[in-house]
């Protein structure tokens, strides 16, 4: 893919996809063609690049239940591959659904749409899932934005999402992944995720706010370290913590999600300089790191 590929924006007629959105066109490039139609259900076949490999079993059958009374209500988009083939660009639960149900024929919107597009719509829709746990809606703003160049503006306008509520999930995607495990698990929640994401320890206080079951407060004062003692002398003899204002903190967020590693700005009291910090946690990380400084 072209750099100019990757800054396109939203893909051709990925809008009007996930929008009824009238496209706009007066450029080079013409909306992709929209056919309605009912298909035979074994003339379409599931897209082998689908993001999203796991298909719960118990959602599956009930998705199947339904469908099996009222029938697919929503047609599954697809895109033409070949003499009388279809594959599933959105909607391949219900495609699946209907075949548990043993439906005959299902109902189609085709679309001519090229193979980044289908990529792109079909990790569009997994995001914009509901049953999505916070480390996969992650991934899928990862990938969007590694695949086709999207900034975390870009996803926020079309998702109808806040730029910081996608910028504070990717910052989760820098917790250790067992940490990130206990999420997808529904162990932690993302409140006690959040907490634990500037901790050096994180895999050990999950562990211990899993095992004692506390609450996302606990966990905070717990990720904190102890407080500082009591005793006067003491205090005095304890450093004082540098206090970093809000813009500071909040552009240390963005840089953070943007690169996927921990990033700390330190600027001089007095003055203009400072001393940006990237930390790494493995060697994986270094090279990316690396390839994104040099521009390759």
């Amino acid at each position: 893919m072209s750099k100019l590929d990757k800054k396109r924006g939203l893909g051709r007629g990925l809008s009007a996809l996930m929008s009824d959105v009238q496209l706009d066109t007066e450029g080079a490039e013409t909306a992709p063609v929209v056919r309605d139609r009912v298909l035979p259900i074994d003339m379409i076949e599931a897209n082998p690049n689908q993001p999203r490999k796991s298909f719960a079993i118990e959602d599956l059958a009930d998705l199947t239940a339904s469908v099996r009374e009222k029938g697919i209500i929503q047609p599954i988009i697809v895109r033409p591959i070949g003499s009388d083939k279809y594959q599933v660009v959105a909607g391949e639960r219900r495609w699946r659904a209907a075949q548990n149900a043993q439906l005959h024929e299902i109902p189609v919107v085709i679309r001519d749409l090229s193979d980044t597009e289908v990529l792109e719509v079909a990790i569009i829709e997994n995001v914009q899932r509901a049953d999505l746990n916070p480390i996969e809606e992650a991934q899928g703003y990862r990938q969007l934005m590694d695949s086709f160049g999207h900034t975390q503006e870009e996803l926020a306008k079309s998702l109808g999402k806040s730029r910081s509520y996608i910028a504070n999930l990717l910052r989760l995607m820098q917790l250790p992944e067992d940490v990130q495990t206990l999420l997808q698990e529904n162990k932690l929640s993302i409140g006690h995720a959040r907490a634990l994401i500037t901790s050096d320890n994180a895999s050990t206080l999950a562990k211990k706010v899993v095992e004692d079951g506390l609450s996302v407060r606990a966990t905070e004062a717990l990720a904190k370290g102890p407080q500082e003692p009591t005793n006067k002398v003491a205090k005095q003899r304890q450093p004082k913590p540098s206090t970093k204002d809000a813009d500071t903190k909040a552009l240390e967020g963005d840089l953070s999600a943007a690169i996927g590693m921990h990033v700390s700005i330190d600027h001089a009291a007095s003055g203009e300089g400072g001393k940006i910090t990237i930390s790494y946690k493995s060697l994986d990380q270094l090279d990316d790191l690396c390839r994104q400084l040099s521009g390759f």
